[in-house]
């Protein structure tokens, strides 16, 4: 059992606490009014915008849990390639409503979803297929560390945008090392490794240290753990500025080796 790893069902009081220290935070800064408007490092939103956003995320997958249960149909399918676009325009549809109308729905929201997590069966957390707007059918252990991202990511998009010293906590960025290779593997750009390659990423530090060979060619990417002792170039990370590179916060890691090589496969990946 790895309470560390958001794909076993060990993991869930860790992926639980996350979710709400990350949200007690966002809340505690977007409560006051003189930050509901400002920037953000998440394109052009503002603060508000980041709200929406999690309303419009959240509620998207109450509709996908119900349809995994038998009650309703899922919501129309997106391409993943598209994702950026239709985020955007579901998180600004809630400008109308008022700063404590849409941070009271938002509470209700993530109360209601942690219920659905906590309801969920150990067989569930991994059996269960649940439809996913932009990633088709998802098993459900994917859900809670999809709200680590939104909260922890978003926490210092918020941060990084009013100009507040911030740090990503320990805690969310261990558990979202396994789910940056899923990234990765998911997001290459067409076109963008068109020869095979082969390049190592190793994890310095935290519960989820380690390292991880990569594979690049014509089919996308595949990243699976291993030694990358020889490999002709290494990337390496802390778990926070792994997470922040993969989600296109920053330029990060240290290259060793073919840098060329390390920084075309940093350049391969559309953001969503």
């Amino acid at each position: 059992m790895d309470a560390w790893n958001f794909m076993d069902p060990a993991s869930r009081d860790n992926l639980r606490r996350a979710i709400q220290t990350e949200s007690d935070g966002m809340f505690a800064l977007v409560e006051d009014p003189a930050f509901w408007e400002a920037p953000t490092a998440a394109g052009e939103w503002q603060a508000r915008d980041v709200i929406g956003h999690l309303v419009d995320t959240t509620e998207s997958y109450f509709v996908g849990f119900d349809a995994a249960r038998g009650r309703g149909e899922p919501n129309p399918g997106i391409p993943l390639g598209d994702m950026a676009t239709a985020v955007d325009a579901g998180a600004r549809r809630f400008r109308d409503l008022s700063r404590d109308e849409l941070i009271a729905r938002l509470r209700t929201d993530r109360e209601k979803l942690t219920g659905i997590f906590d309801g969920l069966t150990d067989e569930e957390w991994t059996s269960l297929l649940v439809p996913h707007t932009y990633m088709g059918p998802l098993p459900a252990f994917f859900y809670p560390i999809f709200q680590v991202v939104d909260y922890a990511v978003h926490n210092w998009d918020i941060r990084q945008g009013i100009g507040q010293p911030h740090a990503l906590s320990a805690e969310a960025a261990d558990l979202l090392v396994p789910l940056n290779f899923v990234l990765w593997s998911a997001t290459a750009r067409a076109g963008a490794f068109t020869e095979h390659a082969e390049l190592g990423i190793r994890v310095a530090s935290g519960v989820n240290a380690g390292e991880h060979k990569v594979t690049t060619g014509p089919d996308g990417v595949a990243i699976e753990p291993g030694p990358v002792d020889g490999l002709p170039a290494v990337l390496e990370f802390d778990p926070a500025s792994l997470v922040l590179t993969a989600f296109g916060r920053m330029n990060a890691g240290t290259a060793r080796g073919d840098l060329a090589l390390a920084n075309r496969f940093l350049g391969g990946f559309f953001r969503i």
